[in-house]
């Protein structure tokens, strides 16, 4: 068991020290496009849940919803950048979209536990 728990705080470990020297990159280095910030953060979350799986751990369901969420502001500020679109993607509106859908869906499709605890 606390084997288990050691491992667990790897990851934890390992992700802070990521997000941490993301963080310090994209401040190093401004001219990186707008949303690579909360892409490479969303990844850095959802790559370590996919860790915590392929190692036999159960992934935690709100830094996966965390994740999720900042890969979709980080690709909708990104496509703005990448394509020159002309107006201002609506980057909240949809983030409170992907999330009410997240919410949604497991209690609509009989899915598993529900996000959050309560939600």
């Amino acid at each position: 068991m606390k084997e288990k728990q050691l491992r667990t705080y790897d990851f934890e470990g390992v992700a802070w020290g990521l997000f941490f020297v993301w963080w310090g990159i994209t401040e190093l280095f401004p001219a990186l496009p707008n949303g690579s910030d909360p892409l490479g953060i969303g990844l850095i979350l959802l790559g370590v849940n996919a860790a915590r799986h392929f190692s036999g751990e159960a992934p935690s369901r709100f830094s996966i919803t965390l994740g999720i969420l900042m890969v979709v502001w980080g690709g909708l500020e990104l496509a703005g950048v990448i394509f020159n679109l002309p107006i201002e993607l609506p980057v909240f509106a949809v983030l409170l979209i992907v999330l009410g859908v997240m919410i949604l869906a497991p209690g609509l499709f009989g899915g598993r536990k529900k996000l959050f605890g309560g939600l």
